[in-house]
């Protein structure tokens, strides 16, 4: 059972991509004094570059359960969210969107591999389906 804290905090997480997708759609809600950044896709290129970035911290936290040749290789494997992130991201936001999408799923294959090795929660694996489900249909509305 994934813990009500992790769940509420992770759904939260998701609101600027909801967020996003949102005043995409309906343009007129948001109000003229937000910038441009904060609203559609532009906060969600933002707000999703800072979390698949975030997500490599959170896997590096992962890799310090294990030892020797399995750490170094769960060191390695947990900077890859930030690296696509700087080498990947940009060129418009139709491009970023797509490539924090691709980021997001890829995400899961590494998540999947630090809970087939007892170094993520047992819960894990289903918090971070359920999220990257809420992201990407989110990254991808505006892209509609």
């Amino acid at each position: 059972m994934i813990p009500r804290a992790a769940l509420l905090l992770g759904l939260a997480g998701v609101l600027p991509f909801a967020w996003g997708a949102l005043s995409s759609w309906l343009p007129g809600l948001a109000p003229g004094w937000l910038p441009q950044r904060l609203v559609g896709p532009y906060v969600q290129v933002f707000y999703g570059s800072v979390i698949l970035s975030f997500m490599s911290g959170v896997l590096w936290g992962f890799a310090t359960r294990a030892e020797g040749r399995r750490a170094a290789i769960g060191y390695a494997v947990s900077v890859l969210p930030a690296l696509w992130v700087a080498f990947l991201v940009g060129g418009g936001w139709e491009r970023s969107s797509v490539v924090l999408i691709a980021g997001f799923v890829g995400l899961l294959a590494l998540d999947r591999g630090f809970q087939r090795q007892g170094l993520a929660p047992g819960w894990w694996l289903r918090l971070r389906l359920l999220l990257t489900a809420f992201v990407v249909a989110c990254l991808a509305l505006p892209l509609l």
